[in-house]
């Protein structure tokens, strides 16, 4: 390998000059944003914690490589953008890697995380979820006077034969089917499920879980469910009725609810065609579906726009006006649907590739704690600044993957990052923040 670095090649000539190059450059990394990931960690006390809280089975005699610092290697990775186990076959090699999961030595082989992930098991996922609850109420300075929990699931493609796959009829192909959970912009919740079950399935348990843990901590929080038509089941509203949980949560279009809204879509459509503008009303009225215990109240959408009537509803006990809880309240919750997507397509969640159902778990896991990292720096750090609206991705493409050389000797280790790097008074100021 050593020899095949110092093969050179040449590109297109600049003028008379020959642009000659080979892979023979020493220690250069394009990871220097790691170092403040690592402070943003460290600041947390986040993969210490998990550390000591996850159980260690392996015979302290023959450990090379410390769980903390597989944990660390393969959640930095995640947020770093190496979805690949394979991809540490190579960084393990890289100083800044070592310097930043605090080692001197050849950080884990791909090998070795593969047997960390393939170890975990149902304890390894519940522990996990008590650290990402206590990072979550640890976040907060005072009491909150309210929280808004979202429910929502996604399909989780699979291309294998893994344990617990099914074939999902909407999703029309075979996937899992996780459960997330998030408050604002923060997560509680990564629960991997196979996809041939209700969507709310386990969801009413959760809940209940979530409430007991928060009142626990915060006795006078008020606490709102909000989610799509997925989780309207009446026994869960009626839980949260007498648990003095407010719910926000679509229900699925029927007949009968079409007919209680008739009026108002045809005033919606009258107004459409009188001004060739699209047309919003809204309106409250008490529905019982056949298996219900009672009437609930139901917040009607009447739209009509240049392709036709587009209703909507969500069944809900909040207390207002039908506009502002529909608009302000209920489509607040697309936000999690971003959140989900960083999940998926910044943090690779869904390489959900092994073959047993915990390690899969496990890895989705992973990547939340990778989420976790990001958002404290997004949320703590970063904003007020151009990237606070800026998704995980973008994070990682302008903050954390700065080129840098690195030296290291029995005294200090020194890292030069890029003279061109463009925010370089921004990473100096997140830095500063999470020394503070």
């Amino acid at each position: 390998m050593e020899q095949d670095n110092q093969l050179g090649f040449e590109f297109p000539g600049l003028g008379r000059r020959k642009i000659e190059a080979n892979f023979a450059g020493g220690q250069v990394s394009s990871d220097g944003g790691v170092m403040l990931l690592r402070q943003v960690d460290r600041w947390l006390g986040f993969t210490k914690r998990l550390d000591r809280i996850l159980p260690e089975r392996r015979n302290p005699l023959l450990i090379q490589h410390p769980q903390e610092s597989l944990l660390r290697q393969r959640i930095y990775g995640l947020a770093l953008g190496y979805e690949d186990l394979n991809d540490h076959d190579s960084l393990r090699h890289d100083l800044l890697w070592q310097t930043a999961t605090d080692r001197t030595e050849e950080l884990g082989s791909c090998s070795t995380l593969c047997r960390l992930e393939n170890r975990a098991g149902r304890k390894e996922a519940w522990l996990i979820h008590q650290v990402l609850f206590e990072q979550f109420v640890g976040s907060f300075a005072a009491p909150p006077k309210e929280l808004i929990l979202d429910f929502d699931c996604t399909d989780d493609r699979v291309h294998g034969m893994q344990v617990g796959r099914a074939f999902h009829g909407y999703y029309y192909d075979y996937c899992f089917l996780p459960l997330y959970v998030f408050c604002g912009e923060q997560l509680l919740v990564s629960y991997l499920r196979p996809s041939n079950i209700d969507p709310a399935k386990h969801a009413w348990a959760i809940l209940a879980r979530l409430v007991s843990a928060l009142r626990e901590r915060w006795p006078e929080v008020e606490i709102i469910l909000r989610a799509d038509s997925g989780f309207c089941r009446w026994k869960m509203l009626r839980w949260c009725e007498s648990h003095q949980v407010d719910y926000i949560v679509g229900i699925a279009k029927n007949e009968r609810l079409k007919a209680l809204s008739a009026k108002l879509g045809q005033r919606a459509e009258r107004k459409h065609r009188k001004s060739g503008e699209k047309v919003r009303l809204f309106k409250r009225f008490k529905y019982r579906a056949g298996s219900w215990d009672k009437k609930r109240c139901i917040i009607a959408k009447a739209e009509h726009t240049a392709q036709g009537a587009n209703p909507r509803f969500v069944v809900t006990n909040l207390l207002g006006h039908a506009q502002r809880l529909y608009d302000q309240v209920y489509c607040a919750r697309g936000e999690m649907e971003n959140r989900i997507k960083e999940q998926q397509l910044g943090l690779f969640s869904d390489r959900t590739s092994c073959h047993y159902w915990w390690p899969n778990q496990f890895r989705l896991l992973l990547s939340s704690c990778a989420y976790v990292l990001l958002e404290a720096l997004r949320r703590l750090s970063l904003k007020s600044t151009e990237l606070a609206r800026a998704q995980v991705g973008t994070i990682r493409l302008k903050l954390l993957k700065i080129g840098a050389v690195v030296t290291r000797n029995t005294r200090r280790v020194r890292i030069w990052f890029s003279s061109a790097f463009p925010l370089k008074d921004l990473f100096k100021f997140c830095l500063a923040y999470f020394y503070g």
